[in-house]
C-alpha cells in the first residue's frame, strides 16, 4: 500500500478525528479512502448519466422549458 503525506488546516484534521472518534472509522487514513471511494463512485455516477443522456438523443424543449418543467415539480 503506498504512503500519501499531505497538509490540511487545523480545522480539517479537528474534523477527521471527530468522525474517527465517532467509530465509524479506525484511524484518519479509513476516513479519508472512504472518502476517496465515495468521490470515485459519484464520479462514475456522473459519467454513466451524461452518457445515458448523451445517448438519449436531442430534445426539442429549450433549456428554459427543462428549467421551467423542474421548477413547476418541485
Amino acid at each position: 500500500m503506498a504512503t500519501l503525506n499531505i497538509s490540511i488546516p487545523d480545522e480539517m484534521r479537528t474534523w477527521i478525528d471527530e468522525q474517527v472518534k465517532s467509530g465509524k472509522f479506525a484511524n484518519a487514513s479509513d476516513y479519508i479512502r472512504d472518502l476517496v471511494r465515495r468521490n470515485q463512485s459519484e464520479r462514475e455516477a456522473i459519467n454513466l448519466v451524461l452518457i445515458e443522456g448523451e445517448l438519449s438523443g436531442k430534445s426539442s424543449k429549450s433549456v428554459l422549458d427543462i428549467l421551467e418543467t423542474k421548477k413547476s415539480r418541485a
